[in-house]
């Protein structure tokens, strides 16, 4: 352990102690084989009782700084691996932070621009609209006039997010190792991921592409407007977005004031929310009240105004297809059938027992079905499958821990705004519809168009990789090691493998007698195209299956 590590940890020790959180420090052996300093401070031997836990520690992350608040943030987003009021209490930080001075604002720019901001900007506010723990922002007007915000980098808040990473990574190892049930939270894990998500937001030129992209997604009539990027302004540490004006989601008081039609301005939520998630394959991530504006200025056709896109989202095709299937079949109470979907999307163990699975379900579903749709919590819905789940090895997802981050955040939005709201009634019509659009006949074919040009880039090559795995074998230079699992989910996956062989062999049969027919003109063209067809519609679902 580094000297450096080690006077940080002590205070964070006396900051834990200060906050009666003396037992965190000794369980998870705080300082490692240093953990006999304790006894000489004077925390070590002053316990203070005052609230619950959550509370103890919500207050004590505050207390270490903007890093850790943001690891707080970061791990209340995580409720599958702490304890539902812990996480609930984590939920409350908030990013405050007093600014940096303008005038290194202004500096940080001009090194930025290569030459004076008065040349660059027409007007610069050196008192900045808002301050985070990673940066600040300005308000500036342009030379034609148009007036933007500018996002800054705080100065060297790379190098204070790197030291105390390394502090948090000392700290999950040193309780990883020490402290048995550290273990099943998986510390180290949770670190890496939180890493990852700190560090992406250091890059704004990513946020200035994702903001790009999810304003491309929503024309300007949609219900959720995004302010647009000025990419000439923008740096590395310097995001420069149109600046827009609203009321903060949060003030009920003013929106209902202006008359803003509540109801509407909260169906609007859930439906946006699904939208970016199931048509564009793309969610804003962080949409908690501080990062959500409202367009009040006609009041029964509120739209939502994001801002700070430094954390989105995506899912893969298949996970899609399992969600939206998922929560159908919870609509309408097919235990089985959710269960089934867990194990063929992969999200359980390919040994898990179906009917166990089911039962679990059905148990954890029950109690809540016998409440009023209305009633029941969308997001805690999920949270609740997916401790089933974990009973069950599920790995965790990180793309749906971000989903069902979001989700909890718009449904607490919705209620919020509109505490009647039906987010059960609003979401299934538009999954079902969902459903019935991929299914579709225009839709299979339209994937089928994109898989064309790679399929025909590839076929060529079948017969002589075959050749040469063959070849591989023969000479024993190819080696198949397969673990203990593989060998589960061989027997799971035999009878789909042979489906997959005979679809394979009677549409490459039929693609070849329709280029056949084609070729020496036997019957007519029609008659040719549609038989190839269908052999290449078998041989492509052979590939997707």
């Amino acid at each position: 352990m580094r000297a450096r590590h080690l006077f940080r940890l002590l205070g964070i020790y006396q900051v834990l102690a200060r906050h009666g959180l003396q037992q965190i420090a000794v369980r998870t052996h705080l300082l490692g084989p240093a953990r006999f300093l304790l006894v000489l401070l004077p925390g070590f031997w002053w316990r203070r009782d005052i609230a619950d836990v959550g509370v103890r520690l919500r207050l004590a992350l505050e207390d270490l700084g903007p890093i850790f608040v943001k690891f707080g943030q970061a791990l209340s987003t995580r409720p599958d691996l702490l304890p539902p009021d812990i996480a609930r209490e984590l939920a409350k930080l908030q990013d405050q932070v007093p600014p940096f001075p303008g005038a290194q604002a202004r500096e940080i720019l001009e090194r930025g621009y290569r030459r004076p901001l008065d040349q660059v900007f027409a007007a610069f506010e050196e008192v900045p609209l808002a301050s985070a723990s990673i940066a600040q922002v300005h308000a500036a007007r342009l030379q034609d006039g148009r007036e933007i915000v500018v996002k800054v980098l705080r100065p060297q808040v790379d190098r204070v997010i790197q030291r105390d990473v390394d502090v948090l990574q000392a700290m999950a190892a040193l309780a990883q190792r020490y402290w048995v049930e550290s273990r099943r939270f998986r510390p180290m894990e949770i670190v890496a991921e939180y890493e990852k998500t700190i560090l992406d937001e250091l890059d704004l030129m990513r946020e200035a592409a994702n903001a790009a992209q999810l304003r491309r997604n929503f024309p300007p009539s949609a219900p959720l407007y995004v302010p647009e990027v000025y990419w000439d302004y923008c740096r590395t540490n310097v995001l420069a977005l149109e600046r827009v004006r609203g009321v903060p989601v949060s003030d009920i008081a003013t929106l209902r004031a202006r008359g803003v039609n509540m109801e509407k301005l909260a169906r609007h939520g859930v439906e946006t929310f699904f939208t970016q998630v199931f048509e564009h394959n793309f969610f804003h991530a962080d949409m908690h009240p501080g990062n959500i504006f409202v367009d009040a200025t006609e009041p029964e056709n509120p739209r939502y105004i994001a801002v700070d896109f430094g954390i989105v989202g995506t899912l893969t095709s298949r996970d899609q297809h399992y969600l939206a299937a998922n929560l159908l079949a919870f609509f309408e109470r097919d235990y089985r059938r959710v269960a089934e979907l867990h194990v063929r999307s992969g999200w359980v163990a390919p040994q898990t027992r179906v009917d166990e699975l089911e039962a679990a379900v059905r148990t954890v579903c029950e109690p809540i079905f016998n409440r009023p749709l209305k009633e029941i919590s969308f997001g805690h819905f999920l949270l609740r499958l997916f401790q089933v789940a974990r009973r069950f090895n599920m790995e965790v997802q990180p793309q749906l821990v971000l989903l069902q981050k979001t989700l909890l955040n718009i449904e607490g939005l919705g209620r919020q705004l509109y505490p009647d709201l039906d987010l059960w009634k609003t979401a299934k019509p538009f999954l079902e519809d969902w459903m019935a659009e991929r299914m579709s006949g225009a839709a299979i074919a339209a994937r089928m168009r994109a898989t064309l040009p790679q399929l025909a880039a590839e076929l060529p090559e079948l017969p002589q990789r075959a050749l040469s795995t063959i070849e591989q074998l023969a000479e024993g230079k190819l080696r198949v090691q397969i673990d203990e699992r593989s060998f589960v989910r061989l027997e799971r996956s035999v009878r789909e493998n042979t489906r997959r062989r005979q679809l394979t062999t009677a549409g490459s049969a039929l693609l070849l007698a329709g280029l056949g027919l084609l070729a020496f003109e036997w019957l007519p063209h029609g008659a040719g195209w549609a038989v190839a067809l269908v052999g290449l519609a078998l041989v492509i679902s052979s590939f997707c299956r």
